[in-house]
């Protein structure tokens, strides 16, 4: 592992870890009693920003989010703690990965409902990118996240290359061929 000459501008990962709680109401529902996706996904937002401006020290904006998988159902009544960490950074962004349980405050269960990574841009007075500053890990754990966000991000760029070969065939029987066994129809 290579160190850069200065690193006086670097932070911590304990520096902006962040946690938010939050109560479970009745109007955060949906009509099968559980806590809408979109209520979690807001407070997934709202942690990584939290976690990333305390780190970078400007305003930042979300840019992507890799894959959010609801686990569990969330009930009311639930309280809801978010855990977010910068997991890696670059020159003008950081990737924060963001755990989510959900507790059962009558059965003391807690369930892990979501992970989540959420790659946020810093953003400085003039709306330009700001650079943020390096990320000093201090364990084996921190070092393991920043290696799986750098080949999570790897992935990312290699998939984005592939799908953009993606094009639809100009041979309408071919077209007809590829669907077969799919669950679709073509109405003309």
């Amino acid at each position: 592992m290579t160190t850069p000459a200065d690193t006086s501008s670097y932070k911590p990962v304990s520096f902006s870890h962040t946690v938010i709680t939050e109560l479970m109401i009745p109007s955060y529902s949906n009509f099968g009693g559980k806590i809408h996706g979109g209520i979690l996904l807001s407070l997934m937002d709202k942690v990584a920003y939290v976690c990333a401006a305390k780190h970078a020290g400007n305003y930042c904006v979300t840019a992507s989010i890799d894959t959010v998988d609801f686990l569990q159902p969330v009930e009311v009544g639930d309280l809801v703690s978010l855990m977010a960490s910068v997991n890696y950074v670059g020159k003008t962004s950081l990737v924060v990965g963001i755990r989510v349980i959900s507790e059962n405050i009558k059965t003391n269960t807690i369930s892990h409902t979501n992970t989540s990574y959420f790659t946020m841009v810093a953003k400085d007075e003039d709306n330009q990118p700001a650079m943020v500053p390096g990320l000093i890990l201090e364990n084996r754990n921190q070092v393991r996240r920043f290696l799986e966000a750098r080949r999570r991000r790897q992935l990312k760029h290699s998939y984005k290359q592939e799908a953009d070969k993606i094009v639809m065939p100009e041979d309408e029987n071919l077209c007809r061929e590829m669907l077969e066994g799919e669950r679709c129809t073509i109405i003309e």
